[in-house]
């Protein structure tokens, strides 16, 4: 991320950040935040400029085919769930209703778009319309400003979902709505205008009467007169009676500006609990960028005391907070790690979420959203997120329970990738023979239940739910559930069945044990799923983090390990990017065979620490933030996963970076910043101190935790937590005696 000097003028003139839209003063690190740093993808999604409270229901972006569209075709009263979809279609107009109404695009200036984490306004140069917005938790507020002269100032509305829904004016300022979710998720809405209206339907005309219906639209003309209107809502997913309640609650007195503020306020809180001092404007936003979309998720969608569960599709009371929208796959390795430091309570909560959810389904979700848990990626990592937080003192929550879940999982859950449900013969299979078969070249699929296009991926499946039965043992060894300890920390070491130990590569085999001899840059379809998932063998050969010891012994000692390291930066592809690309979308941001645009690649430049070259961890570390993490739209090599990717940003611009979830230590890399402070929790704080840092002066000469000279490229969670102090002397060439041992 972070040289940031941009290659053209006329680049400059396209996208210039230097913050003409902030309004923040001083040393306030809101200023820092960008929504837009990666919202063109390099290959495959981007990162959307969410206007939202933290961790909250209420999200908006305005709908458009990518952020490089100058047309927008609607703004959504909320965003349900990341890249899954959103409720209830805004639009507003300036000439007269007609069935074509709501076909129209609006055409809108980049340059005239503000857009805050907690405020977003554009101006609709065709229309001549300004549109603001601001949110609140399950509250939502819009402010148009029309042209004197309109005669007609209208606000359409429709729905973006196939389901049943329904509109209904019940006055001339006010309106409700129902849309239906992923096929059976009720949302309700309650709406208030700040003037009156006529109102009508799409197939009614002028009139108040609801429509209900499929697709159902209404509208409301506000006439000659008016030419600011303010619309304020609520969101409920319990009832309409809720979100009436909702919106008394939380916005009916409140001015626009007001709400605005308090969003602000709630974003100033997250991102000022961590001080940095040094570095330059361009590091400094990326690091607040991240940190910002580090509090995309989960969201809370209590209301009151009381939330709809997806999972069980019942409400529920509940005296503390109920969070949705996760991806563990992509979360569990750096996002839940970072908020265990920041805010361990918040954290608390979505573990107690969790268990709530397995005792409502029979499952312990690992992709939970709003409608249940998405059959989504693989591996059931939510219980090295449980291992992880329990290690780190987060407690409570009921742990039987979640132990329970965590062992239906392991034993009774099917492995195959984006499927939820009970075990299939090939899972039976791995319990029986420590691995997942693959298919052999050319063999037809005979397992009804593997999904078409994602595949068997035997080689990842393995890997993956190695360490996540390592977790389960380890999690029945704090429990002293010693046959489960056994069990499972055996099963934890199952990666070494496919280890090819003269390919040095984790090689699939068939259901007869033998090997399948594939060329793993390139071979297993789209994306290698047959084998690997989204990635190629080159990527999968680190994917031990639960035991890192053992594969450097499998690759024959810490010489040979760190020679291989050492080639994955440098190993070419083999073919034309072209070519790569049309095969693995997904591994962007290449270096060599190294992928920094995927998960399964963050924690592999820090594996130098373990070999006794730790100065490597810090080259690697700073050159990838530099080459591919900017503080501009592509300013993030791959899909960022709703803050997967960027707490791994956070973290490794911090300094340091948690290598293995499950064991509460944090490997060091190299700081951007010449001080870096965490505001924990409690009063206390952590502080990285790292003298004479900077762009050139990036490889650590000696260090001190709490004054003692520290030797070992490590520190752990209690030290962190307990308001420790690491020291850190930078300088221009690596000392490459400091932490070997």
């Amino acid at each position: 991320m972070f040289k940031f000097l941009l290659s053209s003028a006329v680049f400059c003139c396209f996208y210039t950040l230097t913050y003409a839209q902030s309004a923040e003063q001083g040393n306030d690190n809101l200023k820092y935040i960008d929504t837009r740093v990666g919202n063109v993808g390099q290959l495959l999604q981007p990162t959307r400029p969410t206007v939202q409270v933290p961790n909250q229901v209420i999200r908006m972006y305005p709908q458009r085919s990518s952020y490089l569209d100058d047309q927008i075709s609607s703004f959504p009263l909320t965003i349900v769930s990341h890249r899954l979809g959103e409720v209830f279609a805004l639009m507003p107009s300036v000439t007269p209703v007609s069935a074509a109404s709501w076909r129209q695009k609006l055409t809108y200036d980049h340059d005239l778009e503000i857009t805050r984490p907690w405020y977003y306004s554009t101006f609709l140069v065709n229309e001549d319309i300004t549109v603001e917005f601001t949110p609140g938790k399950k509250t939502g507020y819009y402010k148009f400003t029309f042209p004197a002269a309109a005669k007609s100032k209208v606000l359409l509305f429709s729905l973006y979902n196939a389901g049943p829904g329904s509109w209904k004016f019940i006055s001339p300022d006010e309106i409700q709505g129902l849309e239906t979710y992923h096929d059976d998720i009720k949302v309700y809405m309650y709406g208030k205008f700040n003037t009156k209206g006529t109102t009508g339907t799409d197939t009614d005309g002028q009139g108040n009467s609801p429509v209900t219906g499929k697709n159902v639209k209404a509208w409301i003309d506000f006439g000659a007169a008016a030419e600011t209107v303010d619309f304020k809502y609520a969101i409920s997913y319990i009832s309409a009676e809720q979100a009436r309640k909702n919106f008394q609650d939380e916005v009916a007195s409140k001015s626009f500006d007001k709400v605005k503020d308090d969003a602000e306020d709630a974003w100033r809180q997250v991102v000022n609990q961590i001080q940095i001092e040094g570095g330059t404007d361009a590091q400094k936003r990326s690091f607040y960028s991240a940190l910002y979309r580090c509090n995309e998720r989960m969201v809370d969608i209590t209301e009151g005391n009381q939330y709809y569960s997806g999972y069980d599709k019942k409400i529920h009371t509940s005296n503390s907070s109920f969070y949705v929208d996760d991806w563990t796959w992509d979360t569990y390795l750096a996002a839940h790690p970072l908020r265990a430091i920041l805010n361990p309570v918040m954290e608390q909560d979505m573990l107690r979420s969790y268990v709530s959810m397995y005792e409502q389904s029979g499952w312990m979700p690992t992709f939970p959203v709003l409608f249940g848990d998405h059959a989504c990626m693989n591996g059931f990592h939510s219980s090295i997120m449980f291992l992880d937080d329990y290690r780190k003192g987060i407690r409570g929550f009921d742990l039987n329970k979640a132990y329970d879940g965590m062992l239906k999982n392991a034993t009774q859950a099917t492995m195959l990738p984006w499927r939820n449900g009970p075990k299939t013969l090939l899972d039976d299979f791995y319990y029986k023979n420590g691995f997942f078969p693959a298919l052999k070249k050319g063999q037809v699929e005979y397992v009804p239940e593997v999904h078409p296009f994602e595949k068997r991926q035997a080689v990842a499946i393995t890997l993956g739910n190695s360490y996540d039965d390592w977790a389960l043992g380890q999690m029945a060894k704090e429990l002293g559930k010693t046959a489960d300890y056994t069990r499972f920390n055996a099963r934890g070491g199952n990666y070494r069945n496919l280890w090819h130990s003269a390919l040095k590569m984790f090689m699939p085999k068939d259901n007869n044990g033998n090997w399948i001899l594939i060329d793993p840059k390139f071979d297993g379809g789209m994306g290698g799923r047959d084998y690997y998932d989204e990635n190629n063998g080159w990527t999968y050969m680190w994917q031990v983090q639960q035991d890192v010891p053992g594969l450097i012994k499998l690759m024959g000692g810490k010489d040979d390990f760190e020679k291989r390291l050492d080639q994955l930066f440098r190993e070419g592809l083999g073919r034309s990017k072209y070519e790569f690309w049309s095969k693995f979308p997904d591994a962007t941001g290449l270096i060599g065979q190294y992928s920094m645009g995927n998960e399964p690649s963050f924690h592999i430049p820090y594996l130098y620490n373990y070999t006794g070259a730790p100065w490597k961890t810090q080259k690697q570390i700073r050159f990838l933030l530099d080459v591919w993490y900017k503080d501009n739209i592509w300013g993030i090599p791959g899909d960022e996963d709703g803050g997967g990717m960027s707490a791994f940003v956070v973290f490794s611009s911090m300094g340091f970076y948690p290598v293995t979830p499950g064991i509460p230590v944090y490997t060091i890399g190299s700081p951007l910043f010449e001080k870096v402070t965490i505001n924990l929790p409690g009063g206390k704080q952590f502080k990285l101190l790292a003298n004479n840092c900077s762009v050139v002066n990036k490889y650590i000469q000696s260090a001190r935790f709490n004054g003692k000279a520290l030797d070992t490229p490590w520190f752990t969670h209690n030290q962190l937590i307990n308001g420790g102090i690491l020291e850190l002397e930078m300088g221009p060439k690596p000392n490459k005696s400091w932490g070997v041992e």
